[in-house]
């Protein structure tokens, strides 16, 4: 069973170890791990201990095995990071789930989210999921040498009723 809980400070090393783990995985053939993994540790080290509040963790037999954040708490999902090996089990879905009900509990009708564009396991993950690209980016990388692509995904939570004048309207 996946149990979805807020992160607390003592979380903090395994989520920048799953984050990492799991961010290795998504750049492979993208960026050289060699170079840019000590700042990617560092950056996950960074946001965990000034933004854990803003985390959502899941855990399953009493292990931490995913996050996601929110990191402005706003309409924007800034991480879900499910460790390597258990993908395709539930857990994004679950993550996911909660972090679109905090959205909507706060008043946010979309939710909308980032990630590269070759990363095609979290593109086909979010589009199974209701979320369409909304935009397509092209910028150069100078640490990468080379052009990113990033696409931009969104899904609208909340439906809206369509105004009419007939039955039920004004």
């Amino acid at each position: 069973m996946i149990i979805v809980r807020n992160a607390r400070s003592e979380d903090v090393r395994t989520l920048v170890e799953i984050g990492m783990r799991a961010w290795e995985q998504a750049v492979i053939g993208v960026a050289d791990l060699d170079v840019l993994g000590a700042n990617a540790r560092n950056a996950f080290e960074t946001f965990l201990v000034n933004n854990w509040l803003a985390v959502t963790v899941a855990e399953r037999a009493g292990q931490t095995v995913g996050w996601a954040a929110r990191e402005e708490l706003d309409d924007q999902i800034s991480d879900l990071w499910v460790e390597p090996a258990l993908q395709r089990q539930g857990i994004g879905s679950r993550l996911l789930s909660a972090v679109e009900a905090e959205m909507m509990a706060a008043g946010y009708e979309a939710a909308r989210l980032q990630t590269h564009a070759r990363n095609e396991p979290a593109v086909a993950f979010f589009r199974a999921r209701g979320y369409s690209v909304h935009w397509l980016s092209i910028v150069y990388s100078p640490k990468l040498d080379r052009d990113i692509e990033s696409i931009g995904l969104s899904r609208q939570m909340v439906s809206s009723e369509p105004f009419s004048y007939g039955m039920g309207g004004l």
